[in-house]
């Protein structure tokens, strides 16, 4: 591997160990083999480097999905299938999600980081419609990226979130399934209101 490939690989191993604030670019040269200056000439800076290892990471665990999915897609039986996946890798995903998060909860004190991830959300979204409907990244409209895409980003965080905080009260992959079933019913069948009963 040439300078530019070791410095990707070793600000890849500093965010799993250390997350994007506890990462310097000392940190990464050390874990590279590579040196100082190489980061500003190959990718311009530390944050644009930290940025681009953060989208690799991510690309490394969607690619454990690929090869096929049980069910249909849009079926419970993909959606759950999904969440199992994942749930089933949270212990190699758990440090980049807290990567991830801490550039979210740091307001404006990393704005480039900020900028640069933020510019990675709509492939994401259109990464967890093909997973979870079957449908080619390609052909999702940019209407759907903006709809489903962020539903089903904002079901994937809040999985992890609860998981990072407490992985003994989340939810398991078929208790969100129910849950995702039931709030489904909810919406397309719901129930009339109760009759009060005077107290």
């Amino acid at each position: 591997m040439g300078h530019r490939e070791d410095l990707l690989e070793g600000a890849k191993k500093c965010l799993v160990e250390k997350g994007f604030v506890g990462t310097t670019a000392r940190d990464v040269v050390k874990a590279s083999g590579a040196n100082l200056a190489s980061i500003g000439y190959h990718y311009g800076s530390k944050d644009a480097l930290l940025a681009q290892a953060f989208t690799a990471l991510m690309q490394e665990l969607g690619e454990v999905f690929e090869g096929g999915m049980e069910g249909e897609g849009g079926s419970l039986e993909r959606f759950r299938a999904v969440w199992e996946g994942f749930l089933a890798h949270r212990a190699e995903a758990g440090p980049v999600w807290s990567a991830g998060l801490e550039v979210a909860l740091a307001r404006d004190r990393m704005p480039e980081l900020r900028e640069l991830l933020a510019a990675s959300q709509a492939e994401g979204r259109r990464g967890l419609i093909a997973l979870l409907t079957g449908t080619p990244e390609e052909e999702v409209t940019e209407r759907e990226e903006r709809t489903l895409g962020t539903f089903y980003q904002a079901l994937l965080n809040g999985l992890m979130i609860q998981w990072l905080f407490d992985p003994k009260s989340a939810a398991s992959a078929e208790e969100f399934t129910e849950g995702m079933r039931a709030a489904a019913a909810a919406l397309t069948h719901p129930e009339p209101p109760r009759e009060r009963t005077a107290s």
